[in-house]
């Protein structure tokens, strides 16, 4: 099974949502549909960014870093934010 870190970006308003997940085009309808409480006031969303781990627990620590203040100095490097 794959699981991914993933970055949405908010049509709305321009902020962005950090996950992780199995299947990424599941969650991205969930996100989009309301099944979120945080990205439910925030719809539309689209995947900016997402990588690929073998495990659940690659892909959360992989969700922690892009929330970590090294994470997004090293997403704005790749300008992915």
């Amino acid at each position: 099974m794959i699981f991914y870190a993933y970055i949405l970006l908010s049509l709305k308003d321009g902020i962005h949502y950090y996950g992780s997940t199995a299947n990424l085009d599941v969650r991205l309808k969930a996100h989009n549909s309301g099944k979120s409480k945080f990205t439910k006031g925030h719809r539309p969303w689209k995947i900016i960014y997402s990588e690929e781990f073998k495990t659940r627990s690659e892909a959360m620590q992989r969700e922690m870093f892009f929330k970590s203040v090294n994470g997004r100095i090293w997403l704005k490097d790749k300008k992915i934010l």
